[in-house]
């Protein structure tokens, strides 16, 4: 599970073994719906193999906010957290093969090691890159016309592209599936 974490690091075999007997391994086929908007999360996930989104339903419809891939750590954080309801559904969108830790086993052993100022500050560091994320995300629907935001997608994560179907694209990039249509009919041309 945690083969790509550099073990020279500050995060020792110990530690990995440690937050490993916490996870088991569970797999999903596509539209699983693993965490509900207004559910309390309990669980997080640590993609082995597959894709996830998060999206809330506003008005009706579906809105895609977040995608993860491979290796990425997912869960509603601030549920997880808090104890609160969730703000998204977190839902498979391919065959997903996933480690899961329960709240339960997990937080205890996360309050103990954020104590430690070493992993305190990984963990840290790793909540602040998503939030600048988040922030960029923001501020990309405030500056930039959908077809940049299109086009920055094509070149800031060119997998999403070629493993995401396109309404979910859309939906990510805040445009309808026809207008998603239309834009890259326009880039062709050109």
């Amino acid at each position: 599970m945690f083969e790509y974490i550099d073990r020279e690091s500050v995060l020792t075999k110990s530690f990995l073994e440690e937050y490993q007997s916490h996870f088991r391994i569970e797999s999903y086929p596509s539209k699983t719906v693993l965490l509900a908007q207004g559910q309390v999360a309990e669980k997080i996930f640590w993609i082995e193999s597959g894709c996830m989104r998060i999206w809330l339903n506003k008005d009706g419809q579906e809105v895609t906010f977040q995608f993860f891939l491979e290796n990425s750590l997912v869960a509603s954080i601030e549920s997880f957290w808090q104890s609160t309801p969730s703000l998204f559904t977190l839902e498979t969108i391919e065959p997903t093969t996933v480690w899961v830790a329960d709240k339960k086993d997990l937080k205890p052993l996360l309050d103990n090691t954020l104590q430690e100022e070493a992993y305190r500050n990984l963990f840290i560091d790793a909540i602040f890159q998503r939030t600048f994320d988040y922030m960029q995300r923001s501020l990309s629907f405030v500056q930039s016309t959908p077809e940049q935001r299109y086009l920055n997608l094509v070149e800031q994560r060119p997998e999403l592209i070629k493993r995401i179907a396109q309404h979910y694209i859309a939906s990510y990039i805040g445009i309808s599936k026809v207008h998603l249509s239309r834009i890259k009919k326009k880039l062709l041309k050109s």
